[in-house]
């Protein structure tokens, strides 16, 4: 009952660091779940937490590390692979070497063996931890790609040099040569271990999809077995666990091949999943280690053997350590690197300096350190507890807190976020979610909602080709200005037409009546397109006005028409003009405008007003919509088709906002570009509800 307990209050406290997180977004979310730990841990149905390690490393470290290698760029990967394994080998060894010996050296009472184990622990970076820190720095490709694939190894390098470290501590036994030849064993090992359980998974689950035997619920599952059999099947062969969860993490592509609804549909939800347990699994972690840290500190505090200042100091030491041997050996890396133009070495300039600080900084230790640290058994042969053992996960603990501290708070310095145009930023982020939105509608195709399915798809393409082409002018703005004054065009258009059709006094009833209602609705399109533009390029104050106007306007028709439906049916007379008429009347109107626009268009071309070339690309566009407009057959069920297309679009707004909720949750993007992306879906949203 107890273990129970526990797990709930863990589940809790990294459910409110979640929501904590939005509010504080300057605070990195680790530095908020240790805080949670440290209150948490106050209260008094807490149980004392005594954690097995090796079921600690099989719990949280194997599906961490699997999630990590397999969600990593293979590409960027590869580009800075020279580095990172730098970091990752060199500096992991270093820095192990460097911690441990002056840790024993400043405190003879830690054994080396254990200082060193330590230093193994202070190896790995958490890359989890800098994206979290609120995207305030801004980071270059190259150092987030460094960081990550240095996350990556340098994780595996340094569990294994804790293994040997504190196997030592633990028998008193230490030699070099043997220690040597099991390390390649377990290297090699592991990694051929790994290599050929990814292989088999990969035909097993293209097996079993080939023969449509593949469901969510078998795949998911399936996948989430997967590290653990990892593990546990590599620990059971006298080989390296962690690394045979990296090499099959890395090799896996079962996710990426087939096509169709069914395999996007599972692909997300399997994301989803990942996603839910990855942020649960580190939480935990961090969580755990605001728990423990009152025990320990305890512990150490009330030692009268022990110093609380020399404590504090040690954790600065050892700090400043780590910082000290990360930048030296990052700089000199940058200093020895060779142009790859000129094959030269390159002096090291300010913005070389800055760039190794900020790797320094950027580096800073987490999850895989306190899990290590959570590892170290109570008791040594013979029985007796572990040396130092609280100590040195304080020690590790203080070291985590400060290096995320100083991520938090140094790197916004160094890499500030000077973004001059905020909508330009916006766009990629757009394009991504309206790109992620296509996946799921795709997922969600039957045969009854196909066609309407599809014409919001294709909406959402055409949307998706103009947030790119704004990527790529070099006058976006522009260009937008002219697709907003075309859309005014169509408007003027219209509005003469409707005019003129009011006008003639003898024009049958009913095709008059089928026109008004053409037109109405084809005024209602131009003013909804100009909201939308309105809103994806933060419009100025200037259309306003036209944007109430239209709203009014669209509440007045619509009143007027449920009237007149109603006087219909009150007088059993003969119905409105059908929706398929009018669906068909206003596409035939959408061609005449369309004409129109172009002929303005190209009467523009010969002005200075506009830009030549943007009159041309817009010409190019209003052809291809008359083109794809003449030819559509008349079908009928067009109406009935255009109104499932809206209930798909509402649906499809609602999608997007919970995509723009899950990227903010990962990292992906800041609480101002969330806000921004949301505004946007709302007043899509609102126009949508409100039949617009």
């Amino acid at each position: 009952m107890e273990v129970l307990e526990l797990i709930l209050c863990i589940v809790a406290a990294v459910v409110l660091s979640s929501f904590l997180s939005r509010f504080i977004p300057k605070v990195s979310t680790p530095l908020v779940q240790i805080a949670l730990g440290v209150l948490f841990a106050q209260l008094p149905f807490i149980p004392d937490i005594q954690l097995n390690p090796e079921l600690f490393m099989v719990l949280f470290i194997a599906p961490l590390l699997y999630l990590e290698a397999h969600e990593i760029d293979k590409s960027a990967l590869l580009k800075t692979l020279k580095l990172s394994l730098s970091l990752a080998i060199g500096l992991a060894i270093a820095t192990m070497v460097a911690v441990g010996f002056a840790l024993h050296t400043a405190w003879p009472a830690v054994p080396l063996a254990a200082a060193l184990a330590l230093g193994a622990a202070l190896g790995p970076t958490d890359a989890v931890a800098v994206s979290s820190l609120g995207k305030e720095a801004s980071l270059t490709q190259r150092q987030r790609s460094v960081l990550k694939g240095e996350s990556l190894f340098n994780d595996a390098s340094g569990i294994v040099g804790f293994q040997f470290a504190i196997a030592a501590a633990v028998t008193g036994d230490f030699a070099v040569g043997e220690a040597t030849v099991e390390f390649i064993f377990s290297f090699i090992g592991g990694t051929v271990f790994g290599l050929i359980v990814a292989v088999i998974a990969n035909k097993v689950f293209e097996t079993v999809r080939s023969m449509g035997l593949e469901t969510t619920t078998t795949r998911v599952l399936m996948e989430l077995f997967l590290p653990f059999l990892l593990y546990l099947g590599a620990e059971q062969c006298h080989v390296s666990g962690i690394l045979a969860v990296v090499a099959a993490g890395l090799t896996i592509r079962f996710d990426r091949t087939g096509i169709g609804p069914n395999v996007a549909r599972t692909n997300i939800v399997s994301s989803s999943v990942w996603g839910v347990l990855s942020f649960s699994l580190n939480g935990a972690v961090f969580i755990l280690l605001g728990m423990l840290l009152p025990d320990a500190m305890q512990a150490s505090w009330d030692d009268p053997y022990i110093s609380n200042g020399l404590l504090i100091g040690i954790i600065l030491m050892v700090t400043g350590v780590v910082i000290v041997m990360r930048f030296c050996w990052i700089s000199g890396m940058l200093r020895i690197a060779r142009d790859v133009n000129t094959g030269l070495r390159r002096k090291m300039t300010f913005e070389r300096w800055r760039s190794a600080a900020i790797m320094t900084f950027g580096g800073p230790k987490g999850t895989i350190t306190l899990s290590l640290m959570f590892t170290i058994p109570y008791a040594i042969s013979g029985g007796t507890s572990f040396p130092m053992r609280d100590e040195l996960i304080f020690i590790a603990s203080g070291v985590i807190v400060f290096t995320l501290l100083l991520a938090n708070f140094l790197l916004p310095l160094l890499a500030p976020n000077h973004s001059g145009d905020k909508a330009a930023e916006l766009i990629p982020i757009t394009i991504d979610v309206l790109r992620a939105t296509v996946e799921e509608l795709t997922g969600r195709i039957t045969p009854e909602n196909r066609r309407p399915t599809l014409m919001v798809i294709d909406s959402y393409t055409k949307r998706i080709s103009r947030l790119k082409q704004r990527i790529g002018e070099g006058d976006p703005q522009g260009f937008e200005r002219l697709q907003i004054e075309a859309l005014h065009w169509e408007k003027e258009f219209v509005r003469d037409h409707l005019a003129e059709i009011k006008a003639d006094a003898s024009m049958d009833k009913a095709e008059q009546e089928l026109e008004v209602e053409a037109c109405e609705r084809m005024l209602d399109q131009i003013m909804n397109a100009l909201r939308h533009a309105s809103t994806d390029a933060d419009a100025n104050s200037g259309h306003t006005v036209s944007q109430v106007r239209g709203r009014l306007r669209m509440f007045q028709r619509r009143t007027g028409t449920l009237a007149k439906r109603t006087m219909s049916k009150i007088r059993h007379t003969t119905p409105l003009v059908s929706e398929d008429d009018i669906f068909a009347r206003t596409r035939q109107l959408q061609v005449d405008a369309i004409e129109h626009v172009i002929d303005r268009l190209e009467e523009e071309m010969s002005h200075d007003t506009y830009d030549t070339e943007h009159c041309s690309a817009l010409i190019v566009e209003y052809r291809r919509a008359d083109g794809m407009l003449r030819s559509r057959p008349n079908m009928e069920g067009s109406a009935a088709a255009i109104r499932q297309a809206e209930d798909v679009k509402r649906e499809s707004y609602g999608i997007e906002l919970g995509i723009v909720q899950d990227m903010l949750e990962n990292g992906d993007i800041t609480r101002a570009q969330a806000r921004a992306l949301r505004r946007n879906i709302y007043v899509m949203q609102v126009d949508a509800d409100s039949g617009i």
